[in-house]
C-alpha cells in the first residue's frame, strides 16, 4: 500500500490524528508522523509511535532511528538527512490538523519547523485538513491562504460545523472526521502512481441494497437491506486498487469518490444492469438482497384505501440473478454470493449453494440475530469456499469487507497456482 507522511500541527483536534493514523494502518498503509512543537502540547510523540510502530520526529536536527524508512521498508545502510528522506519517500503528505498558523506558513512557503520544511521538501501530493476557531476559519487571510494552496494543487478537506474547542462555541472550523480525511488521502493516491496494490487493474462488480417489487404506484414488497455491506466492499476494493462498479438497489448512503454507481429499484432492473456489466468484470460480489418473489400483476396507479380490504396479491418468482451470471462466467472470473440464513445449518446450506451455483465463495449472514446484518453498523459472517469455512468475528462492516476481499484474493491465488501446475 502507500507511505503516508502525517504532519500534526498544534490544536485540540490533534487527538483525531491518532485515529486517522490507526485507520490508515488498518487499511494497509505505512505511516510516519512529524509533529510541530505545539502539537506535542496536545498529543505526545509516544502515542503516535505506539500506533505507527515508527519513530516520531519534531525537530529538523534530531536523528531518525529509522533513517527515513517507513514501516515495512528496508532500513537504509547509511544515515541520510532524516526529515528529507521521510519527505522523499512519502506517497502523500497529509497535514492533519492544519492550524491557521500552519496554513499561513504553507501558503507563504515558510520552513521554520520540521512540518513546514517537510512540505517544501516533499514532491508528493499535499492534503490539508484545517481545524481552528470559526472566526479564524472565516477570516479573509485564512480564506486567501486556503485558496493559494488549492491553486497549487493541494487537496483541502473542509472543516465541519459543530461544537468547537471553546466551551459553548459552535460554528465552522471543526476538523473533518478521520474516515473522511482518510478517504480524501486515498482519493489522491488513486489519482496518481504509488506502491502497487493487491487489486490494481481488476474490474470488480458489486451489487448492494435491497430490491423493491411494486404492488401499485406507491406500495411495494421489499426487504430491510440497507446496502451498507455492499458499499463497504466497494470502498475497500477501491482502496486496494480495483476499478469498482456498484449496482445499488435503493441505497441512500454516501457515495465513494472514484467508485461508479448504477441505481436500480427492482430485481429485473438489477438483473439487466448486472448482465451488462458482468462481462467486463474480473470479480462479482453479489451482496444485494434480491427479492425472491414479486407481485404478478402490479397496478399502475394507486390502489384506494377502500380497495385494500381483502386485497390478495398473487406472487411470482423473480429470476435467480446470481445463478444466471454464474452460468455465463469465464474461467478467470471470481463469483461471490451472499446467503441470508436463519439459525443452525447455515454453513451446510451455503456449501450446497456454492456447489449448485458454481460459486467461488459464499458469505453467510445469520439473520436470526438483530444486532448484526441488515441495517446494522456491525456484522459477523462465515466465508465458505472450496478450501473450507472461515469465521469472521463480529466487527464493523469495513472489517468484514476486508475479510471478504481477502477471501477473493485467496481464491485468485489458488486459481493461478492451479493453472501453473
Amino acid at each position: 500500500m502507500a507511505r503516508i507522511l502525517l504532519g500534526v500541527s498544534g490544536g485540540i483536534s490533534a487527538y483525531k490524528a491518532v485515529e486517522l493514523a490507526r485507520l490508515a494502518i488498518k487499511a494497509g498503509h505505512s505511516v510516519r508522523v512529524v509533529q510541530s512543537e505545539a502539537a506535542e502540547r496536545f498529543v505526545g510523540r509516544a502515542t503516535f509511535e505506539g500506533i505507527t510502530g515508527a519513530p516520531v520526529l519534531v525537530n529538523e536536527f534530531e536523528p531518525d532511528p529509522a533513517r527515513g524508512a517507513y514501516p515495512g521498508d528496508p532500513e537504509p545502510d547509511h544515515a541520510p538527512i532524516s526529515h528529507l528522506e521521510l519527505a522523499r519517500r512519502a506517497d502523500v503528505y497529509a497535514v492533519v490538523p492544519a492550524s491557521a498558523n500552519t496554513i499561513a506558513k504553507l501558503a507563504g512557503g515558510l520552513a521554520d519547523n520540521l512540518l513546514t520544511s517537510a512540505a517544501l521538501a516533499s514532491g508528493a501530493p499535499l492534503v490539508v485538513a484545517p481545524a481552528m476557531n470559526d472566526r479564524m476559519w472565516e477570516h479573509p487571510a485564512t480564506r486567501s491562504n486556503v485558496e493559494t494552496l488549492e491553486r497549487r494543487g493541494a487537496v483541502v478537506v473542509p472543516p465541519g460545523t459543530g461544537a468547537l474547542a471553546s466551551r459553548g462555541e459552535w460554528g465552522a472550523g471543526r476538523l473533518a472526521e478521520p474516515p473522511e480525511v482518510l478517504a480524501a488521502i486515498e482519493g489522491v493516491l488513486r489519482a496518481g502512481p504509488y506502491a502497487p496494490r493487491s487489486l490494481d487493474g481488476l474490474g470488480l462488480l458489486v451489487t448492494a441494497g435491497g430490491t423493491r417489487e411494486p404492488i401499485d404506484s406507491v406500495r411495494y414488497v421489499g426487504n430491510r437491506s440497507s446496502g451498507r455491506m455492499g458499499f463497504a466492499i466497494a470502498e475497500e476494493a477501491a482502496r486496494r486498487g480495483a476499478e469498482v462498479t456498484v449496482v445499488a438497489a435503493n441505497v441512500s448512503l454516501p457515495r465513494e469518490p472514484g467508485v461508479r454507481y448504477l441505481d436500480v429499484e427492482t430485481a429485473e432492473e438489477l438483473r439487466e444492469a448486472a448482465l451488462v456489466e458482468f462481462d467486463g468484470a474480473d470479480v462479482l460480489v453479489m451482496a444485494a438482497a434480491v427479492s425472491d418473489f414479486r407481485p404478478a400483476a402490479p397496478v399502475e396507479d394507486k390502489i384506494s384505501k377502500s380497495g385494500l380490504a381483502g386485497l390478495s396479491v398473487e406472487m411470482e418468482p423473480t429470476p435467480d440473478v446470481l445463478e444466471e451470471l454464474a452460468a455465463r462466467r469465464r474461467p478467470d472470473q471470481v463469483v461471490v454470493g451472499f446467503a441470508a440464513e436463519h439459525g443452525q445449518g447455515a454453513v451446510e446450506r451455503a456449501r450446497g449453494k456454492l456447489e449448485r451455483k458454481r460459486l467461488d465463495a459464499v458469505v453467510v449472514n445469520d439473520i436470526s440475530r438483530a444486532d448484526i446484518g441488515f441495517d446494522a453498523a456491525e456484522n459477523e459472517v462465515t466465508v465458505v469456499t472450496a478450501a473450507g469455512a472461515e469465521q469472521v468475528p463480529r466487527g464493523s462492516k469495513a472489517e468484514v469487507a476486508a475479510a471478504v476481499l481477502d477471501a477473493v484474493e485467496g481464491v485468485r491465488a489458488r486459481t493461478a497456482e492451479a493453472h501453473r501446475s
